[in-house]
């Protein structure tokens, strides 16, 4: 983990959207962990799981920073590619 990068100071105070992957739960697939977007309060699964739906969100948006859910409280940015 390094110092916070610049993309924390866009993201806002944002609640889930879901309580779980919100195209996951559409898809009825499962799904190993989630993510919440700190932009917008999507949440979308991780990358172990089969649809991505976390990452796919960034590349979609741009929204670039996210948070681990229900995990052990970390932070990851797309753009830096790296833990905070």
């Amino acid at each position: 983990m390094t110092n916070e990068c610049e993309h924390f100071s866009q993201a806002k105070n944002v609640s889930p959207k879901t309580k779980g992957c919100e195209e996951c739960e559409k898809e009825h697939l499962p799904w190993v962990a989630i993510r919440m977007c700190l932009t917008c309060g999507h949440v979308g699964c991780c990358d172990s799981s089969l649809g991505r739906h976390a990452t796919k969100h960034f590349e979609e948006t741009g929204h670039s920073v996210m948070e681990a859910v229900h995990d052990h409280p970390w932070k990851w940015c797309y753009v830096h590619k790296d833990y905070y």
